[in-house]
């Protein structure tokens, strides 16, 4: 087989690495042209306006589902393995850290995996709040703010296994998974073809999903082609973005493995999509409150994210498709998060554009 030639050429690390980079590549230039953004589908289903963004994000949530879904029933992935289903996991850490990245994808105006992708197309408000993401992730994971996240994770354990898999809760096998998949892929038709967007809506969004049940199935086949070790994994931007600062920071560096492709791979992706488009555009901050509404934003899902075991991608995306309870909790927690910030944001604009009004004199006719 081709890919046991290669691993014993190259190794696992750099098989996994090359992968890495094919997949972000392919993620982020079809995330860059569809726009896919979970903070903009929140705000457009809090608003009540079920339109384009709601609709790509719905596209990417199916595919992924039905994509990973029907592997495991060809029998070409086994997910049994997966961190988010075979470890120890945590209710609260779950809810709270969703909860928190909700809030903080409303502030910087995108989440993890979207910051990347402004990033490569000239945004350095982006740039500079998936700096600070990536510092409190690591913070978050074992530096200064790893007690507080350990302390809020032991509020709820829930062990490994069975206990974290919603298809063996609940009973309704991969089958069950796979139809569940294709009644969110009827909505996101449903709302798809209701709303405005041309091709890349649905090309993007489709694709978008395919390439997170393309990361579990590519990791999987390593694994099995490999007699060391090699962790099973989809694709998620918090523990690559902590792993990328240690790897600027520290010596040695981690070594390399899909992670390692995958933010680069992103990055290129996002930059030829936004070429192409003639997207590419440097934008920074207008004003102070700006950048702080961006720093405290971006410290709110580096946390969240870490809390809660994913980014929107990692935990709502890549381990919603595998029926990760704790993803499906976190998931949930990001839609309800976000939901809340940006009332409170609108009600804040209301409020100051209404004392702006009272204390502007009139004009004498």
């Amino acid at each position: 087989m081709a890919l046991a030639n290669w691993i014993e050429t190259w190794g696992e690390g750099t098989v996994l690495a090359v992968g890495g980079i094919v997949i972000g590549a392919l993620f982020g230039f079809l995330a860059q042209r569809s726009r896919f953004c979970l903070r903009s589908a929140v705000i457009e289903f809090w608003h009540g306006h079920f339109g384009e963004k709601l609709a790509v994000w719905l596209l990417t949530f199916s595919a992924a589902v039905v994509g990973v879904q029907s592997l495991i029933l060809l029998g070409a992935l086994d997910v049994g393995s997966a961190r988010q289903l075979a470890s120890r996991g945590s209710l609260s850490g779950a809810l709270i850290g969703g909860l928190l990245f909700g809030m903080g994808m409303i502030m910087t105006r995108g989440c993890a995996s979207r910051l990347l992708v402004l990033s490569a197309n000239g945004n350095l408000r982006a740039l500079l709040s998936g700096l600070i993401f990536a510092v409190t992730a690591q913070a978050a994971l074992g530096g200064a703010l790893s007690p507080l996240r350990e302390s809020i994770s032991s509020w709820w354990i829930v062990e490994g296994g069975s206990s974290r898999d919603l298809l063996a809760l609940t009973g309704v096998g991969h089958f069950g998974g796979w139809l569940f998949g294709g009644v969110w892929a009827a909505a996101a038709l449903f709302f798809g073809l209701r709303s405005v967007g041309g091709t890349w809506k649905w090309v993007g969004g489709i694709g978008v999903g395919l390439s997170v049940a393309a990361a579990w199935w590519f990791s999987y086949a390593v694994a099995q082609n490999s007699f060391e070790s090699v962790r099973i994994q989809g694709l998620t931007f918090s523990g690559p973005s902590a792993e990328w600062l240690m790897r600027v920071l520290v010596r040695p560096a981690p070594p390399i493995g899909f992670d390692f492709g995958l933010m680069p791979g992103v990055f290129l992706g996002s930059l030829i999509g936004a070429l192409i488009g003639r997207d590419f555009k440097v934008e920074g901050f207008k004003d102070g409150y700006s950048m702080h509404r961006y720093i405290i934003g971006a410290v709110l899902m580096g946390f969240g994210s870490m809390l809660a075991g994913g980014c929107a991608v990692g935990a709502g995306v890549t381990g919603g498709a595998i029926f990760a309870l704790t993803a499906w909790v976190a998931l949930v927690g990001m839609w309800l998060g976000g939901g809340l910030m940006d009332w409170l944001l609108d009600q804040k604009l209301a409020q100051v554009q209404f004392w702006q009004h009272r204390a502007t004199p009139a004009v004498a006719p």
